[in-house]
């Protein structure tokens, strides 16, 4: 059975426009393989593994995106009574406000805001509402979160 991967429009796109550029990359490679053949020796060729071990990376990644397109299912946004997949959500904690996105593992990037549904946070505010709280245990201790909004 194939995984299902969840994405937004927004991390489709994401993905199609690297591996535009992923692609695009495919005829330099090869002229660094080309080049670096012509400088004898493979097997003591330091420029030639570099070329090679880039072109293993880039066609890995390829069609590791090529798979996750493939089995892609759009998140639709839904009610925004309780957090869920697509969901933005602010969140309080001593004072503070954070914002999360909600998102599938995919495009997961907590530095930009963007929480999977299967982290800790995301599992901890799953179906929550405005004004429930949140407890989720990290490294530091547990921390209490209310949720402000929702949209």
């Amino acid at each position: 059975m194939k995984k299902v991967f969840q994405l937004t429009a927004a991390g489709k796109k994401e993905l199609e426009a690297e591996l535009a550029e992923l692609k695009s990359r495919r005829g330099d490679i090869a002229d660094k393989i080309a080049e670096a053949r012509d400088f004898g020796d493979l097997s003591e060729n330091a420029e030639y593994d570099a070329a090679r071990e880039e072109q293993g990376l880039v066609e890995t990644r390829i069609a590791e995106i090529e798979d996750i397109l493939a089995n892609a299912a759009l998140i639709r946004s839904g009610s925004s009574s309780s957090v869920n997949l697509g969901s933005t959500v602010e969140l309080t904690t001593d004072g503070k406000n954070v914002t999360y996105t909600v998102v599938g593992p995919v495009e997961a990037d907590p530095l930009a805001g963007k929480i999977s549904n299967e982290s800790p946070i995301g599992e901890a505010l799953f179906g929550k509402k405005i004004g429930d709280t949140a407890v989720i245990t990290t490294p530091k201790g547990q921390v209490t979160y209310t949720i402000a909004s929702i949209s």
